[in-house]
This record gives C-alpha cells, structure tokens and sequence, in this order.
C-alpha cells in the first residue's frame, strides 16, 4: 500500500513531536517534512508536494493562513489542513474562503487520525467547535459575498433561500414555518440541493455558503 504522505507545520516543537506520534501510529501515513513558520510551509511544499499539509495557524515569519493563501494560489488542487489552539470567527472565515479542507483544535486531537483520512479523501473536516459557530458567522454582516450566483450551480431562487436558512442554523421545521413550506417539501429542497452540489450534509451546506 503506498503511503499518503504529509507535511507538518507547526512552530511548538513539542506539540510536533506528539503530532508525528498520533500521525505515524497509522501505518498508511508518512511525515515526509516538518517546518516550523508559513515561510517554510510555502517552501516545502514547493519541494516535497505533499498529499496533505498539516499546519498550524499563528506562526513567526508568516502565519499559517497567509501561506495556505500563497500555496494555493501556485497549487489549486493542495490539501490543506489547520490545527490550532485558536477558533476566532476571523481565522475562522479566512480558512473557509481560502477553499483549505479543514480547521480542527488541537484540543480535538483524537480525531486527526480520521480527519487526515476525510480529507486525503476530499472531504471538508471541521471541529465541533468551528461547526458550533456557523450560525453565528452566517448572522454577521459582510461575511458573504451578496452578489453570489447561485444560479451558476443551477440552484433556483427557492432553493437558494433555504441554502441561506440551513447556513443561518435554522431547522426543517423552521424553515418550513418562514417560507411557507411543509416539512416534507423542505427537506426535498434539501435533498435535491445537496445532490446538485455533491454534498454530504447540511453542516457541509453552511460551509459551502459561507464559502462563497
């Protein structure tokens, strides 16, 4: 089986040292660089091409979003994966806009081990934390882009209105009672927006609104 190889970014050494432990327990994953700034990762990266970046945020030299913005711009298809002590909304929003597969805290480390797998595999990863602060991020102003064209990803009008209530961390029911709508007519909607933006769920629904 060949192994998926990653880099790993973080400037607390000792927090780096425990992180190769978690990660090289899983025998399909190999470390094949460590750096300890954004410099280095954007370095690195050039040079190693890794199948996944593991990088925490706030670093010397270049934080961990500034990088992830420079690497993707060269690498659009990179996968990149935060890990950091902080969940502010402002990192948080950044790391969603920049198109990055996942922000976790390292104080749910018990899960990177899945979280490495989802996302090697494509899929977006974020902690309870960041998925617990959607609804808040989606009620503040200037978060979204408002000349966004839903239309683009052949989504109607009524659709994109429940796009925006399930972002805004409303339920079926509720969104039902504010656009008129039967339960089982919502979660139509739902099912049919999901499948035309190749979705798993509603919490991966919010992130790609709040993405765009």
């Amino acid at each position: 089986m060949e192994k998926k190889r990653i880099l790993l970014v973080d400037d607390d050494e000792l927090i780096t040292m425990s992180l190769e432990m978690i990660i090289l327990a899983e025998a399909e994953f190999e470390i094949i660089g460590k750096g300890c700034s954004g410099r280095e990762a954007v370095t690195l990266f050039d040079e190693l091409t890794p199948d996944l970046l593991l990088m925490d945020i706030r670093m010397n030299d270049m934080n961990g979003l500034e990088a992830a913005e420079e690497i993707l711009s060269k690498h659009k298809d990179a996968t990149i994966l935060f890990l950091t002590t902080f969940s502010d909304d402002e990192y948080i929003i950044k790391a969603l806009k920049l198109g990055v597969k996942g922000y976790l805290l390292k104080q749910d480390y018990k899960s990177l081990p899945a979280a490495l797998h989802a996302a090697i595999n494509g899929q977006s990863v974020f902690g309870g934390a960041v998925i617990d602060k959607l609804p808040t991020l989606m009620s503040k102003p200037n978060t979204t882009d408002d000349s966004f064209d839903y239309r683009k990803y052949d989504i109607s009008e009524k659709e994109y209105e429940v796009i925006q209530l399930v972002a805004e961390g409303f339920s079926n029911k509720e969104i039902s009672q504010k656009l008129f709508l039967s339960e089982g007519t919502v979660r139509n909607y739902l099912s049919t927006i999901l499948e035309k933006l190749n979705l798993r769920d509603r919490t991966q629904l919010a992130i790609f609104y709040l993405k765009h």
